[in-house]
């Protein structure tokens, strides 16, 4: 160990917080088997010269020791108490051997990206350690989360919300177009940004408030004209036994939608982890749940990091929803520059409104152009029937409420957290084929579309490698773009029709004589037997790949 790069005492932080002061742009969790909370006193650079020793609460950075080599130096670790090593890796087999060599050790392991400098890491984890200290923990949410999200529930809704602390004091509200749809005590609470107190006091007359404070359900309260008070519904915001605040969602010029007490309760579980962590670093700890979320979801890293941060079981039935609002496979990418960035917001909140009402411990995250929704601790009877139902009502709610056209896809329910790459690969594979194949249906599982799946996957394999591909074909291919022909369009429609001349002519538009000539005028171009099955079966799969690939 290198004196000279051991630091004075400093003020201890967690690895949590250290995390959060890195970020994912240095070092990603590996292994965490004491959880988040270690403490870390200090940080040592460990020399590959060096004896592998350490001191008890020390980040040790391993310089040097590229993966396998960096075994001895996390025995040791582990051995003398430190709180984590940090390595760099040569690939992800690397990861999973030692991360299992983490595990056995019970020290957490950090990986340091490829391209990171070691002197970056020493330097941000001192400058963490230095600006430590105890007591006040942040300021809290922005503001915009909660406005954001009164907005979303007031779409789904068809009300006009408001969200209030447990003094009733106003934090948040949704936009109205209309001034006279809100009622008097709507505009006396926001201009005055707290309830008003004769107000207040007819709802501890009727028992509203007592029924927030001790149930979950969402409560309707009738409309009083005398007294300029229309309509509304309310929920409690809730953690654990603890009241935090109030969902309002008043009746405006229009009823209140059908599904709006389902829709309020989502947002009250929504709502609640604003506020429960407003003096807990709502923003670093949002960004380091979204990152490990990230990891799990790639595969990158282990399911114990996310599973101790949010105290999630890692052993109970797991599944991701993937959702993509684009129309093509091209507009996946070009959208995501075109499309307002407001546009991104209301569909994730809208998203995670829907599922927070279906499921308490869902997580949704967005990582362009899709948005993934992973649902721990699912219940063990589930199936992927019920899963379906769900994404079918946030497509459908998208659909009505946003004007966009959401496909959304069921992963593989899978029997843990450890597993949940497997059930994002899925979602993916199904949203990719959705696109190719251009599958009518809004949802999907894989057992809906296997054969278009396996299909577009197959095509994806013939894109990427040109020696398995026919000649004649990429001929004839060649043969259209230089002559404006359509002898490729042709034949890969007459096969789709199974041989079906008056069929494929039908869709093509043109007379049955026009089809045969130009199936004669291709065999005679490129040499192809159409009485060959084989050489059909390629021409359906290779004919679907992009005519410029």
């Amino acid at each position: 160990m290198d004196p000279a790069a051991v630091s004075p005492p400093a003020a201890s932080i967690s690895l949590r917080q250290l995390l959060m002061a890195l970020g994912d742009s240095l070092v990603e969790v590996q292994a965490a088997p004491a959880g988040l909370d270690v403490e870390i006193r200090d940080v040592a650079l460990l020399d590959p010269e060096d004896p592998p020793t350490a001191q008890p609460g020390e980040l040790v950075l391993a310089i040097g020791a590229r993966g396998r080599a960096a075994s001895p130096a996390l025995r040791a670790a582990g051995r003398d108490g430190a709180a984590a090593v940090v390595v760099k890796l040569d690939g992800p087999g690397q990861a999973a051997a030692l991360s299992e060599t983490a595990a056995e050790a019970g020290i957490a392991l950090l990986s340091l990206r490829s391209d990171a400098r070691w002197e970056q890491v020493n330097a941000l984890a001192r400058a963490a350690l230095d600006d430590a200290r105890p007591g006040e923990s942040g300021q809290g949410a922005e503001e915009g989360d909660l406005f954001s999200l009164a907005q979303t529930t007031a779409i789904l809704t068809s009300g006009i919300v408001s969200i209030e602390d447990a003094a009733n004091r106003v934090l948040a509200y949704s936009r109205t177009t209309d001034s006279d749809e809100a009622d008097d005590l709507r505009r006396r609470s926001i201009l005055g940004w707290q309830g008003p107190e004769g107000y207040l006091a007819k709802l501890r007359e009727w028992g509203v408030f007592q029924h927030l404070h001790s149930s979950d359900e969402v409560i309707a309260i009738d409309s009083h004209p005398e007294l300029g008070i229309r309509r509304r519904l309310a929920v409690a915001i809730r953690s654990g036994d603890r009241q935090l605040g109030t969902i309002w969602v008043q009746e405006g010029s229009t009823p209140l939608s059908d599904r709006a007490p389902q829709a309020l309760l989502g947002a009250a579980r929504v709502a609640a982890l604003h506020l429960v962590r407003r003096r807990r670093e709502l923003s670093e700890d949002v960004t380091l749940t979204r990152t490990l979320l990230a990891g799990l979801l790639e595969g990158s890293t282990g399911p114990q990091p996310l599973a101790t941060h949010l105290g999630f079981d890692a052993r109970r039935p797991a599944a991701v929803l993937g959702f993509s609002y684009r129309t093509t496979e091209a507009q996946e990418t070009a959208e995501v520059v075109a499309a307002p960035e407001l546009t991104h917001t209301e569909v994730t909140n809208l998203v995670s409104v829907h599922i927070a009402a279906r499921h308490r411990s869902a997580l949704v995250t967005q990582v362009d152009p899709r948005i993934y929704v992973l649902l721990p601790q699912l219940p063990r009877g589930i199936d992927t029937d019920t899963l379906r139902g769900w994404a079918q009502e946030i497509t459908d709610a998208v659909r009505r409420h946003l004007g966009l056209p959401l496909r959304g896809s069921v992963g593989c329910l899978v029997p843990g957290l450890g597993d949940v790459p497997e059930s994002r690969r899925e979602a993916d594979r199904i949203l990719d084929a959705m696109v190719s194949a251009g599958v009518p249906t809004a949802v999907a599982a894989l057992v809906d579309i296997q054969a278009e799946v396996l299909v577009s996957e197959m095509v994806t394999l013939l894109a990427a490698h040109r020696e398995i591909r026919d000649p004649r074909l990429t001929a004839l291919v060649a043969h259209d773009s230089r002559h404006q022909g359509r002898l490729a369009e042709t034949l890969l429609t007459y096969l789709n029709c199974l041989g079906d001349i008056r069929a494929a002519a039908t869709r093509l538009h043109v007379h049955p004589n026009t089809l045969r000539y130009r199936l004669r005028r291709a065999e005679e171009l490129t040499g192809l037997d159409l009485g060959r099955p084989d050489q059909r079966l390629l021409a359906m799969l290779q004919l679907r790949l992009p005519p410029d690939d």
